[in-house]
């Protein structure tokens, strides 16, 4: 176990917040586990109780960790549903949300292009894994995905499993020991291509938002790039702030 750090910058409840966060990412400890308590954790970094739930309460909004009634404070996971509704941003238009279903097309291994290199922070001549995916919602294909992660760092990914789960992030922390921690995403408006209208039942050049995300674990480290183009005909991109 390593020794808690003791914190020198202003605001405390921040450098608190970061070095419970360094311990989760060493692997202190792993997703589903709980964290001491709150009293015994104020007491390791001489802190007050207060100052230590106000670094937790970020940690929560932030998804990292979980509060469990009567229980305590644990490492969140990558459930299912837990993580699509965190993700999934796409709803109805009349505000609905509904589990989409993957369909995998494609995967395959490759040497990693320029902007590959240069989003994802690799190596020259590394290697990634490209999944191709829609993604449906009552039964009607609106999302068409591109995803990109180091082969490296996750090896076998083109090939196993056979099937891919429906939520891949459960995945990279199940297999892989990889949690993803945040997700950055910019939006354009762009124009469906024929590889999109294949996909999309739509016509070639009918307008899209196109939606880029680059996901990174709880060290601020980019693991995934994802392109995803959403068909708005009867669905729509939400953003909460």
């Amino acid at each position: 176990m390593s020794v808690p750090k003791a914190p020198t910058f202003q605001p405390l409840y921040k450098q608190i917040k970061d070095l419970i966060m360094e311990r989760i990412a060493d692997g202190e400890w792993p997703p589903g586990t709980f964290i001491p308590s709150e009293s015994a954790l104020a007491s390791s970094y001489s802190v007050s109780v207060g100052t230590l739930r106000k670094a937790l309460d970020e940690l929560v909004n932030e998804n990292i960790v979980v509060r469990r009634q009567g229980k305590g404070t644990a490492v969140a996971t990558h459930d299912t549903d837990r993580t699509l509704f965190r993700f999934f941003n796409i709803v109805r238009h009349d505000g609905e949300r509904m589990l989409p279903i993957s369909r995998v097309f494609s995967r395959s291994r490759r040497k990693a292009r320029a902007e590959e290199k240069e989003l994802l922070g690799l190596a020259e001549g590394a290697q990634v894994v490209r999944i191709r995916r829609t993604r449906e919602l009552d039964g009607e294909a609106v999302l068409v995905e591109e995803i990109v992660v180091d082969a490296e760092r996750f090896p076998g990914l083109e090939k196993q499993p056979e099937i891919l789960p429906n939520t891949l992030y459960q995945l990279y922390q199940q297999h892989y020991g990889v949690s993803i921690a945040r997700a950055d995403e910019q939006l354009t408006a762009v124009l469906a291509t024929k590889d999109d209208a294949d996909h999309l039942g739509v016509a070639e050049g009918t307008p899209l938002i196109q939606i880029r995300r680059i996901a990174s674990d709880y060290q601020g480290e980019p693991l995934e790039l994802r392109t995803s183009r959403l068909c708005t005909t009867h669905y729509c991109y939400i953003s909460q702030v």
